[in-house]
């Protein structure tokens, strides 16, 4: 749709995206925009308020309450919406639909056979090409969840959570099959990721290019955030269970992107 391939082009538009997808830093505003005439569009400043009042008039954000300083808090108004957000975000690192049937097939194999294999192979070598580029220094663990989402959503075969409570806990990324296509041989997924910044693993990306995986599996960092993201994953499984029952159908996996040059991926 115009209106968002349009904010994905603004200075700030491709991160207020990615943050309104993800949810879990929420979109803030001092105060809506209200003049977007033709001078507007070309030469007011392109800040995070422009783009997100302008999404807001679309119908694509709707206001979600006050932050504890006076802010007004923006957030995806329904599954619709956030479709359109995952699209355009694939659109961003994908343009032109390149490598689109791969991504599908990828995904399809997670959902299919439990494989996380063909998918970590795709972000590795497409989108972290995009990661890698100076005008992405930004991104972080988030950028990496919020990449897996995009690659992931659909809304016909599930009920999609980027950050879903349960009870106490917070889980990176749910997807349950819904009640309507249980018929069908997909498997609910569980993921947890965490990052290992290259700092942390005293490497630089060359070096880890040309790792071997049990060499990689193998550094101190990496099994750190190993072992934390198992015992969330213990966690999560054990409330999901209880959640849903014999009716779940759960293939959990960790995946662990060491810089943004290698994902490393476990399944339980």
């Amino acid at each position: 749709m115009f209106h968002s391939k349009y904010i994905s082009r603004l200075p700030e538009g491709g991160r207020l995206i990615l943050d309104a997808l993800t949810e879990e830093t929420p979109v803030t505003i001092s105060e809506l925009a209200d003049r977007f005439g033709v001078e507007d569009m070309l030469y007011a400043p392109k800040d995070t308020n422009f783009a997100a009042s302008l999404l807001y008039y679309f119908g694509v954000l709707t206001q979600g309450g006050m932050t504890p300083f006076g802010r007004l808090i923006l957030r995806i108004p329904n599954l619709v919406i956030r479709r359109l957000y995952a699209e355009t975000i694939r659109e961003m690192l994908l343009p032109e639909g390149k490598d689109s049937d791969t991504a599908r097939r990828a995904a399809e194999s997670l959902y299919q056979q439990g494989d996380m294999g063909p998918l970590c192979k795709f972000v590795e070598e497409e989108y972290f090409k995009v990661f890698s580029n100076r005008d992405y220094a930004h991104v972080n663990e988030l950028t990496i969840k919020t990449a897996f989402l995009t690659l992931l959503f659909d809304d016909n075969l599930y009920i999609m959570e980027s950050e879903t409570e349960i009870e106490r806990g917070h889980v990176d990324l749910i997807l349950i099959v819904r009640p309507d296509m249980r018929q069908y041989r997909v498997s609910d997924i569980l993921i947890e990721f965490k990052f290992v910044s290259l700092d942390e693993t005293g490497l630089d990306g060359k070096t880890l290019e040309g790792m071997e995986k049990e060499a990689l599996r193998a550094l101190p960092a990496v099994q750190k955030k190993q072992r934390e993201a198992e015992e969330g994953l213990a966690r999560y499984r054990e409330k999901l269970h209880r959640k849903f029952g014999h009716a779940l159908r759960l293939k959990s996996f960790s995946v662990l992107a060491v810089g943004f040059e290698r994902l490393v991926y476990h399944a339980y």
